[in-house]
């Protein structure tokens, strides 16, 4: 096979060598510039009990064009299983394709299959969950010793940025608490009629509703509802700072991202999250209100009163005191996942993602551990 060309002719000729071996020999000016031929045409001639390519060589000049053809002809031995020896190529072709193979093929995201089976990936993700606790106990350590210096009042931290972060945490987080509280104390008022209807105590739906909401209810969905709301917005906004480079900007200045960044972050949430609290058992306590008075028949002062007498300081306590954890873990899961976050977008994603997740469960975690506490204590 050849062409001619007013400049110079690429040239391709192959022959039988030691029985079952062929070898193509490249002559002439091979370049992209030109019709070079396609390798699909050796197909044939590969197919017929070759089991070993060799090449020759005498190039004017080559490019990518070449290089093209060369990797083609490669794969399609490899498909048919032909060994090929490729001392007769250029130094810089063999150079370029050892490159181009040595280069790990990238797989793109939601593509193929694992193979891993389900034992095998709940193994990771347990060593992945004790690989994570030294980071997040170190993590830990220096909000500690940042806490320590705003005690003793050697902290480098602008307190405009504290009062921006509690604004955002507290007064524009008071819609979807008031929103969500109200329907929750609606559900408990619905919830416990149900059940006291059938003794005669409807009465006790403000005990219950009052009670749950105080003590319960107002902290974990105020700590639910912080968490998908500022704790992901912490992480993301720390995750792309770290991308933009701007926290090794501060360290570069001697500035430390933890007191910069973290703690405002963790002071605000640890001073609005108890007065959400308090707000949303109120909200849930006024919806308890609405619906015993108008669907069950209660009257107003008798709800008023059943819930003064049910409420005392130690609910109000107990209610404030997970608060403060509530809001202490969401802050701590956002900053930690921001500051971990990688170096790209997909990882700001999956920091806010990640962010949430840790929160709610180190809230499940803790209110479980502080309600058994409280019950030994009788308090």
């Amino acid at each position: 096979m050849s062409r001619d060309d007013n400049r110079e002719r690429w040239q391709l000729q192959t022959s039988r060598t030691g029985g079952n071996g062929l070898e193509v020999a490249f002559t002439g000016r091979w370049c992209m510039d030109q019709a070079l031929p396609f390798p699909d045409r050796l197909a044939a001639e590969l197919a017929d009990g070759i089991d070993r390519l060799t090449f020759k060589t005498d190039l004017s000049s080559w490019d990518s064009g070449f290089l093209a053809f060369i990797s083609r002809l490669l794969k399609l031995c490899e498909e048919r299983k032909i060994r090929v020896e490729r001392e007769g190529l250029p130094e810089g072709v063999r150079q370029l394709l050892a490159m181009a193979e040595a280069a790990p093929v990238q797989k793109l995201a939601g593509t193929g299959q694992s193979d891993e089976s389900l034992l095998f990936r709940m193994g990771s993700a347990m060593l992945a969950v004790f690989r994570d606790g030294p980071a997040m106990l170190g993590f830990l350590g220096e909000i500690i010793i940042s806490f320590s210096r705003l005690a003793t009042g050697k902290i480098r931290m602008r307190w405009g940025d504290l009062w921006w972060e509690v604004e955002e945490a507290g007064p524009r987080a008071l819609l979807i608490v008031s929103v969500i509280s109200f329907l929750v104390g609606l559900i408990l008022a619905y919830l416990g009629a149900d059940q006291l209807r059938m003794v005669g105590a409807q009465i006790f739906i403000a005990d219950l509703v009052a009670i749950g909401m105080v003590r319960e209810v107002g902290a974990l969905m105020t700590g639910v509802i912080i968490a998908g709301r500022t704790g992901s917005a912490f992480a993301a906004k720390l995750g792309t700072m770290q991308v933009n480079e701007e926290i090794d900007a501060f360290r570069t200045l001697g500035i430390s991202p933890i007191d910069f960044l973290v703690l405002p972050r963790m002071v605000a949430l640890i001073l609005m999250v108890p007065l959400l609290t308090l707000y949303a058992s109120f909200v849930g306590i006024l919806a308890g209100l609405l619906i015993s008075t108008t669907i069950f028949g209660i009257g107003l002062f008798e709800y008023y009163n059943q819930t003064v007498a049910a409420l005392d300081l130690s609910h109000f306590m107990v209610g404030l005191v997970k608060g403060t954890v509530y809001g202490s873990v969401v802050a701590y899961s956002g900053c930690l996942r921001g500051m971990q976050c990688g170096r790209n977008a997909t990882a700001v994603g999956e920091a806010a993602t990640s962010a949430v997740v840790t929160g709610i469960l180190l809230i499940t975690i803790s209110a479980s551990v502080l309600t058994v506490f409280f019950y030994q204590l009788g308090i």
